[in-house]
């Protein structure tokens, strides 16, 4: 079955949308960030190169990765962003691309939530690709209200990512997730209905 990767600005809702989008297809997920997470706690050859680059403050006492440390290092100098991506992305992209090859000979859909597809050239191994989007001003107050995020970090990470407007004109299908939770939830619906259209029977 296709492998589907979303996409969309900080703040735009890519989580809670692509975990509906799972449900209703049945489809494998796979969650960059989450990837992310998870190599920083676990991986030898990752945890030993952030160290290396970002020194000790990069993990807590009980040698957990501080990730507010690092977010906040990354978003302040755009040249330790770049070190922390080319350490986690190789190892991110080596995940999902098997994952897709499996979904490519099985029955289930696949659908990769990455915030960064676009700007890592990942779009060509997908199917089609979703972006989810939202007006800046929405995106700035989920940042501030609901990430508790300062208004300077906020722009910082907003200002590093590639311009949602971009994103929306290159991507197959578009969800605008500004209001209500039933939009978001009817949107997933007829986009779903669309999928099983165009690859069922196209």
């Amino acid at each position: 079955m296709p492998a589907l990767g979303i996409t969309g600005g900080v703040a735009t809702g890519k989580s809670i949308f692509t975990a509906r989008l799972v449900q209703c297809l049945s489809a494998v997920p796979f969650d960059a960030d989450q990837c992310a997470h998870e190599l920083l706690a676990h991986d030898a050859d990752v945890r030993r190169a952030v160290l290396a680059t970002f020194g000790e403050n990069a993990f807590d006492h009980d040698g957990k990765p501080d990730r507010a440390h690092l977010r906040e290092t990354v978003f302040a100098d755009s040249s330790k962003r770049r070190e922390l991506e080319r350490i986690l992305h190789p190892a991110i992209r080596a995940r999902w691309i098997e994952l897709a090859k499996h979904a490519a000979g099985s029955d289930r859909w696949f659908c990769a939530d990455i915030p960064l597809l676009y700007e890592t050239n990942a779009e060509t191994h997908f199917a089609a690709v979703i972006v989810v989007a939202c007006s800046p001003a929405t995106q700035r107050a989920r940042l501030l209200e609901k990430r508790h995020l300062s208004t300077d970090l906020a722009e910082k990470i907003i200002a590093a990512q590639f311009d949602l407007t971009a994103k929306i004109t290159r991507s197959d299908y578009l969800i605008w997730n500004d209001s209500s939770a039933t939009s978001l939830d009817r949107q997933t619906r007829l986009l779903v209905a669309a999928l099983q259209q165009r690859f069922h029977h196209g």
